[in-house]
């Protein structure tokens, strides 16, 4: 992703050989899939989590947003980061500082201090995924580069399959602080292993001036912008002060964040390079994509939890057969990619991706685990045709010069959907939940025959007055939230099909000058 970044030290060193090589491809794939399981562990234990410490679920999920929050705003400073300090030095410390705030997030005593350790998590996570890709093209031989970036697709692709089913185990045997703990030796040994190996193979160090200025309006207009959508659900919206305030704010800073990124010299984000037709529409689709994508892997574990009565391990287990076909379809997508229509491709994913969100919402909290899991299963063949195909197009004429800011750029729009999507997805679930659960105690009342039927039922069974209407009411809150999760998931299939006449809006030929900064 950052792989200009490094082209002024490309080859000052020799490429490594043999065990080295292969030595320090296990640490920077230890330390890669550490990064990205961490953004997925703990969607199956916002319940846990939740409960431990006093708060709704909804709340419970800012550990979710926050951390995606952070790691978006440092996304875009990768390549200054990584320019400034030198990529090893960055990495190896972006990992040490990952493990402290890990443990500090398995600390935690209150849902403060675990947001904001997770805050701080994501910051220091930031630069990591980049700069790792960047320092395994830099010492892999050019003929086996290739190679490099299937290994690197791979390790993106399995880490959400593990992350639920590693979170629902551990939080079912251990407890949630061990969803970080867990961080402390795999980070100690990717760290180690890094430095034995790169600590004289340091990349060139080029001083370059930051956008302060641009750099602050980023973070009060974005952080603004999410503390709205964490706390609105909780604060009546726009009926309280503090999220006028917040809204405000955040609209503010964006409003004067964009003319001047346009004018600053070393912006944050260079907003340029949506002047690129083929940039311009591969962000916005893959934004709006992975708004989808995220609101279906945050909502599903949550309504197996809180409705359907699964533990964490089987939430878990429902929600990672997502992977199993897209780890099967990526190496032949990957190797075909060429005599592909990648237009087409994307169209296609987008398609299975409705199919498999609109099958999703037919069931209800009867459905068995099998019927649970394959709508998922088929999910994961969308996502080998939607993640490589649309960086194609995305990075598709990028000069070299601008494949690092294309890339933090396009890394910090989906890392915000994906934040908002957590956010909002959740305050629709909601939503329709009181809806329906209005609607059907509409139909609790002495002149319904059915109810009438009912009461007699439940009183030939011991259950009559005020016990009876708790029932009820128990049993109308479960499909209230049933079908408040079905309109949820019939929107975001819906969002999946209307995205496709926008992907055909790109512009052949889609060169694959920027593929290696794509995965």
């Amino acid at each position: 992703m950052a792989e200009s970044a490094v082209l002024p030290a490309a080859y000052e060193y020799p490429p490594l050989r043999g065990g080295k090589l292969l030595f320090l491809t296990a640490a920077i794939a230890t330390a890669s899939f550490m990064e990205i399981l961490d953004m997925t562990i703990v969607n199956v234990s916002v319940p846990a989590i939740s409960g431990s410490l006093g708060v709704s679920t909804s709340e419970g999920t800012w550990a979710i947003s926050s951390y995606m929050l952070a790691a978006a705003i440092m996304q875009p400073l990768t390549g200054w980061i990584g320019r400034r300090f030198g990529e090893v030095r960055t990495f190896v410390t972006s990992i040490l500082l990952f493990m402290v705030f890990s443990a500090l997030c398995g600390l935690a005593t209150s849902l403060p201090m675990l947001v904001g350790a997770r805050l701080i998590q994501g910051l220091v996570s930031g630069p990591m995924m980049s700069v790792a890709q960047a320092i395994l093209l830099r010492n892999y031989p050019i003929e086996r580069r290739g190679m490099a970036i299937a290994l690197w697709a791979m390790v993106i692709i399995i880490a959400p399959i593990f992350g639920p089913i590693i979170g629902g185990w551990i939080t079912d045997n251990l407890s949630w602080p061990w969803l970080f703990y867990i961080n402390l030796p795999v980070g100690a040994f990717a760290a180690a292993a890094s430095w034995s190996i790169l600590r004289h193979r340091e990349s060139k160090k080029v001083k370059l001036p930051i956008d302060v200025v641009g750099l602050a309006l980023l973070v009060i207009g974005v952080g603004s912008l999410q503390f709205m959508l964490d706390n609105g659900n909780e604060r009546d919206w726009f009926g309280s002060p503090v999220i006028v305030i917040a809204g405000l704010v955040s609209l503010i800073s964006i409003a004067f964040l964009i003319p001047w990124e346009l004018t600053d010299k070393h912006p944050v984000i260079d907003l340029h390079l949506f002047s690129r037709r083929n940039f311009r529409v591969g962000t916005a689709v893959i934004g709006v994509s992975y708004f989808a994508l995220s609101g279906v892997n945050v909502i599903f574990p949550l309504w197996l939890q809180t409705t359907v009565g699964y533990t964490a391990t089987w939430a878990g287990l429902a929600v990672a057969p997502v992977g199993l076909l897209a780890l099967v379809a990526a190496p032949i997508v990957g190797r075909n990619m060429n005599r592909l229509n990648l237009r087409l491709a994307a169209s296609f994913a987008f398609c299975v991706f409705g199919f498999a969100i609109f099958w999703a919402a037919t069931l209800n909290d009867t459905a068995s685990f099998w019927q649970f899991a394959t709508p998922r299963f088929l999910q994961g063949l969308g996502i080998a045709f939607f993640f490589l195909p649309l960086n194609q197009i995305m990075l598709s004429g990028i000069p070299p010069s601008d494949l690092a800011s294309a890339s933090g750029l396009s890394n910090f729009v989906r890392t915000m959907s994906g934040s908002i999507a957590t956010a909002m997805t959740v305050f629709m679930w909601n939503r329709r939940t009181d809806y329906h659960h209005a609607v059907l105690t509409e139909h609790v009342r002495d002149s319904a025959g059915a109810w009438t039927q009912y009461q007699a039922q439940l009183d030939s069974h011991g259950v009559a007055g005020i016990s009876a209407f708790q029932y009820v009411d128990h049993l109308i809150t479960q499909q209230a939230m049933t079908l408040g999760v079905n309109d949820v998931f019939h929107f975001l299939g819906w969002m999946y099909l209307l995205l496709i006449p926008f992907v055909w809006f790109a512009k052949p030929p889609f060169t694959a000058r920027g593929t290696d900064a794509a995965h």
